[in-house]
């Protein structure tokens, strides 16, 4: 196997949401060194809910990492810094994620009520396709080498490894992996389409090239989902279709998504021009794509993520800790109201289960 074929840039793990690579084309990845994690047992596990206060943090060792190559983030420069801490209990695992990010980003595509009336959704006027950078939201993603399967991810280049600078196709890469056998697990957070309800979108990734007709998202794909997720909402007769029940503008003490339980037909009569609404309705995901819950707030600059997720959930794209005398290696993303282009940790983070 021979990576310098490849036209791969450095960036992390899967820039699953649509694209991966930081756009030096064709140039190799640069090896780093591994930085080992340990993951500590703690009796009470930890409460979701992104303030991490919990005494089980208290005993954690304290992992501080620098992200680089995005976008936005500390004076649009791209970069970031943050701490990482992991604890586990007898059937589950949980990390802490706290990285600076001075903009709370929710604004992901809504619809806007113009002065004639009429709606339109908001995009990035530079977005050429998947890359939008201004109506987007704030994200997380960490991908795990799925039994050391994926060549060169665990040693020296983490995510970097996996993402396809240079393809025809995409504004921003692919993201795949070499050969057959070669897995990633993806735990991706969106903060508007699941993190505000509690839940990371579980994915995968596997070594399927891009092709626009059949595989646009090349190895990029989701756990089989037995119901929930996120569903556009569509302009029908120039109007959304739906709205929240309580008719609040997103921009006005509403929000820029609607659980799927408070959806109702859209009134326009209720908003004024300026006016912001949802363009996604939001469900969790049932059975193997809704293995992971989060606790995630934003305050002050920075963001605070609780992650958890059984040791062992029995799928074949997921992750199995049940070997806790084994190396797991992984890699971080973090996306500031970016599509795609996300800051990503250069080094492979190799969790380590203490005893």
């Amino acid at each position: 196997m021979n990576l310098a074929k490849n036209s791969i840039a450095f960036a992390v793990m899967m820039a699953i949401a649509g694209g991966a690579a930081v756009a030096q084309e064709k140039e190799k990845p640069k090896a780093h060194k591994p930085v080992p994690v340990t993951a500590v047992k703690v009796a009470t596990p930890p409460k979701l809910d992104g303030i991490a206060n919990d005494e089980a943090w208290k005993s954690a060792p304290v992992l501080q990492f620098n992200a680089v190559k995005g976008v936005n983030f500390k004076n649009n420069k791209g970069n970031t810094s943050g701490t990482l801490q992991v604890v586990y209990t007898a059937d589950t695992l949980y990390m802490l994620v706290v990285y600076e990010d001075p903009t709370y980003s929710v604004r992901r595509g809504p619809y806007v009520k113009k002065a004639d009336g009429k709606w339109e959704k908001l995009k990035d006027p530079e977005d050429k396709g998947g890359d939008d950078n201004k109506y987007y939201e704030d994200k997380l993603a960490v991908i795990w080498n799925i039994n050391d399967s994926i060549f060169g991810f665990s040693e020296k280049f983490s995510c970097a490894s996996v993402c396809h600078g240079g393809e025809p196709g995409k504004p921003y890469g692919n993201k795949y992996t070499e050969e057959e056998g070669e897995l990633g697990d993806m735990w991706h957070l969106k903060y508007v389409r699941g993190g505000a309800i509690g839940q990371m979108d579980d994915q995968y990734l596997d070594h399927t090239r891009f092709d626009p007709a059949k595989s646009p998202n090349a190895g990029r794909k989701s756990d089989p989902n037995a119901g929930g997720g996120y569903e556009d909402i569509k302009l029908v007769n120039g109007k959304p279709e739906f709205m929240n029940k309580d008719a609040k503008a997103a921009n006005k003490g509403g929000t820029y998504w609607v659980k799927v339980e408070d959806k109702a037909p859209f009134d326009d009569a209720r908003f004024k021009a300026g006016d912001e609404v949802a363009s996604v309705i939001v469900a969790p995901f049932k059975g193997d794509r809704g293995d992971v819950s989060v606790g995630a707030r934003w305050e002050k600059g920075k963001w605070t993520v609780e992650i958890a997720r059984k040791l062992v959930t029995g799928s074949k794209f997921d992750v199995d800790f049940s070997d806790l005398g084994k190396s797991y290696a992984f890699g971080i993303g973090l996306f500031d109201n970016a599509q795609v282009r996300h800051a990503y940790v250069q080094e492979p983070l190799i969790l380590k289960f203490q005893k």
